[in-house]
């Protein structure tokens, strides 16, 4: 953690250790303040009625994703539980920061890892299977929900559980089956069009 250092994670000022009178050893950080969660950003325009501009929108899913970016540069760095609630806003300037490392891990291909890790909402359906070797995917399919999220003012799967979330997927994927079918035949026609340009 004290070795990362990009405008779009949260940076570490000081560390130190403190113990209790039942001789508990405590490891204390101090990191760099930031005004506001994404998580009370959002519901500020959901309590309000209003949907989030779609200018900020993209300003915050841009830096969301230069963020892990670069925490994905370490080999197999993984946040393993991007949310709302773990992204800071700076109300004034906009700057994001990803913040709460406490489920990060460095993965290593065919070590086992654990799979109940991230919040229900954010989870990639892989670890809803029990997949215990996962790759940094995982933290994207967590941006895309955060991304739907900022859309709609809510969350895009409101599972209750691990089963009642892979219901959510599987009702998400059907509802959009159609609209899926008629966007890769338009980019097959794209395709198809640029190939005889390409080859002409």
């Amino acid at each position: 953690m004290h070795l990362m250092d990009h405008p779009n994670v949260i940076s570490l000022k000081h560390r130190f250790f403190s113990t209790t009178s039942a001789d508990e050893l405590f490891l204390n950080l101090v990191m760099e303040y930031v005004p506001e969660s994404m998580y009370r950003v959002s519901k500020f325009y959901s309590n309000t009625n209003q949907s989030m501009p779609l200018i900020y929108v993209k300003l915050y899913m841009h830096q969301i994703f230069r963020g892990l970016a670069y925490i994905h540069t370490v080999p197999g760095g993984c946040h393993k539980d991007l949310k709302p609630q773990n992204i800071l806003v700076d109300p004034l300037t906009h700057q994001v920061k990803i913040c709460d490392f406490g489920s990060a891990k460095v993965l290593v291909k065919g070590e086992a890892n654990i799979s109940h890790i991230c919040s229900l909402f954010y989870r990639a359906p892989e670890l809803m299977f029990g997949a215990t070797e996962y790759t940094t995917s995982i933290d994207i399919w967590s941006a895309g929900c955060v991304l739907a999220e900022l859309l709609l003012g809510q969350p895009l799967l409101p599972g209750e559980n691990a089963l009642d979330q892979l219901v959510e997927i599987i009702k998400l994927n059907a509802r959009n089956k159609s609209a899926a079918v008629e966007c890769y035949t338009r980019i097959e026609v794209c395709l198809e069009g640029y190939s005889n340009e390409a080859g002409a």
